[in-house]
């Protein structure tokens, strides 16, 4: 979850993908979540099944406690996502009044998965350093700390990309498109939303109103001057 969901996050806010059509990166976007899913759930399931064979108990720790919550709220996740920005049922002003939700609670997933990474490695050191323990900082203590300290170093890399305003990609330039009077619907706002999707973000909305007040505007003042 750690590396494939950072991964997920960060698609959209690499200056190298903004070539790429806002479809192809839903489909990438979408691929690995759902590639970090199915590792989750076979993770869980190996976790079980090795507490079982070794007479472990099973949800007792707060790190097992929250790494279900990750992963349940992540499937939740995963499902909403396919349903509302991927499938081309939902309509524009749905998809923009989930878009900040749908952020915000991707980016409280990935912090809760690595508190539980961070909680689970030091759980596993109290558990399995004897001689020497865990306070005594063996070589053993001293790797996974640094570890953990890099966990939390790339996890507030991650965060800080995903909410600076100048990582993210720019508007499609199709979405500003208007269909001239009379004219093809190829390239306007519905059907690049039916298309690719890609006017979910309130701006292109609000840039797409304006730009039709001032078409208007020009029409009323064309047809002032032909009646006179």
């Amino acid at each position: 979850l750690v590396s494939v969901l950072s991964s997920a996050i960060i698609v959209y806010r690499l200056p190298w993908t903004w070539k790429c059509s806002k479809l192809l990166m839903k489909f990438i976007h979408a691929g690995l979540n759902t590639i970090a899913m199915i590792l989750a759930i076979v993770s869980m399931v190996a976790v079980f099944e090795y507490h079982n064979a070794r007479n472990i108990p099973n949800m007792y720790s707060l790190h097992s406690w929250i790494g279900l919550a990750a992963v349940i709220f992540y499937s939740l996740q995963l499902f909403l996502g396919f349903a509302v920005f991927l499938l081309p049922f939902a309509p524009v002003p749905l998809r923009a009044a989930l878009m900040p939700i749908h952020v915000y609670s991707g980016l409280t997933i990935f912090a809760t998965v690595i508190a539980t990474a961070l909680m689970g490695i030091t759980e596993k050191l109290i558990f399995s350093l004897k001689n020497p323990a865990y306070s005594a900082s063996p070589p053993e203590a001293t790797f996974v700390n640094c570890l953990g300290l890099l966990l939390v170093i790339f996890g507030a890399l991650i965060l800080w990309m995903a909410s600076r305003a100048h990582w993210k990609r720019p508007p499609e330039e199709n979405a500003k498109v208007l269909r001239p009077i009379g004219g093809t619907p190829e390239g306007t706002e519905a059907e690049s939303t039916m298309t690719d999707g890609s006017n979910a973000d309130k701006s292109d909305l609000r840039i797409n109103s304006e730009a039709a007040r001032k078409q208007n505007l020009k029409l009323d003042e064309a047809g002032q001057r032909s009646t006179m």
